[in-house]
């Protein structure tokens, strides 16, 4: 018996070529505006990465918009020497690395109970909170300088044998101005986690302590490296606090190493530009590195579902 039945109707629109998306007019006009956004923002400094690489002399008669006639690395070389960046690097990561860890820690634990446990005026709680984030940093530059000139360490924590002119000092402060921001995004992030999954490790007998370190925390990793990245941005690119807190050179941070490129009489500022350019390094490494959970946390509760 011959099989005279049609072929499916899936052997026809395999076979059919791909329809052509249509391009929009204003999706063009939204790409064009996104990349004259962006080129504004990275022209400062693909302007410093051209001048680091050329010398001053030809910058200085040709100007800075002018063609090279010469490219070197012989600027990122006298920069990183001429500054001494290796000890302002490892200053700059003992005030922003234990301040990021601290901030983070205690931001998410505050969170945590403003939005996850039922206990009265949590509202009012984050709403402090915020609202310390309103309160201008300068206002209290003098009253923190005179705290912590009062304040005594033992000679192991401080030579001043104060907290002024020590890192706790400039720690303490960032994680003070910092936590309320944490604490506002990340209540905002648990209060849309699955209530369901808090309860089942109640009723499996979990402890308030394993509800926040081995339930809720695992699932807030996205906002957590998102939060890590601004914050380790922000502690590492301040200069008003070291300044103002720390009067020994030795223990400054790396925004102060730049400088030490200046002249007493003349500024090499092709020299100025490699330095900030070397400055400006760790944070674009530390964004790479975190960019994928970066950009999850900035895509949190986009879409539902």
């Amino acid at each position: 018996m011959i099989d005279t039945a049609p072929a499916p109707a899936t052997a026809r629109t395999e076979s059919a070529p791909p329809r052509k998306r249509r391009i929009r007019p204003g999706r063009l006009g939204v790409h064009a505006f996104l990349m004259t956004v962006s080129l504004a923002f990275l022209a400062p400094l693909l302007l410093a990465v051209y001048a680091s690489l050329r010398p001053y002399d030809e910058t200085s008669q040709h100007g800075y918009f002018s063609l090279p006639k010469k490219l070197s690395f012989d600027y990122y070389q006298q920069a990183f020497s001429d500054s001494g960046m290796t000890k302002y690097f490892i200053n700059t990561l003992i005030i922003a690395v234990p301040g990021v860890i601290v901030t983070l820690f205690f931001a998410s634990f505050v969170a945590f109970a403003v939005a996850r446990l039922n206990m009265r005026g949590s509202i009012v709680l984050l709403m402090l909170f915020t609202a310390g984030n309103l309160l201008p940093q300068q206002v209290i530059v003098t009253p923190l300088y005179v705290m912590f000139n009062r304040i005594p360490l033992p000679y192991w924590m401080s030579d001043s044998m104060t907290m002024f002119d020590s890192y706790w000092a400039v720690v303490s402060v960032q994680v003070g101005f910092q936590i309320g921001f944490c604490v506002f995004v990340l209540a905002n992030f648990m209060r849309t986690l699955p209530k369901e999954i808090l309860e089942a490790a109640i009723v499996d007998g979990a402890s308030v302590w394993t509800q926040y370190w081995r339930v809720t925390l695992p699932l807030c990793r996205p906002a957590l490296a998102a939060l890590g990245t601004l914050q380790f941005t922000w502690m590492y690119n301040d200069f008003l606090w070291a300044l103002v807190f720390i009067s020994d050179g030795d223990k400054l941070p790396i925004t102060s190493a730049l400088n030490n490129l200046r002249g007493q009489f003349f500024t090499d500022y092709n020299l100025l530009a490699a330095g900030s350019v070397i400055v400006a390094l760790p944070t674009l490494i530390v964004f790479l590195l975190l960019q994928r959970h970066f950009i999850a946390g900035l895509t949190l509760g986009s879409s539902k579902g």
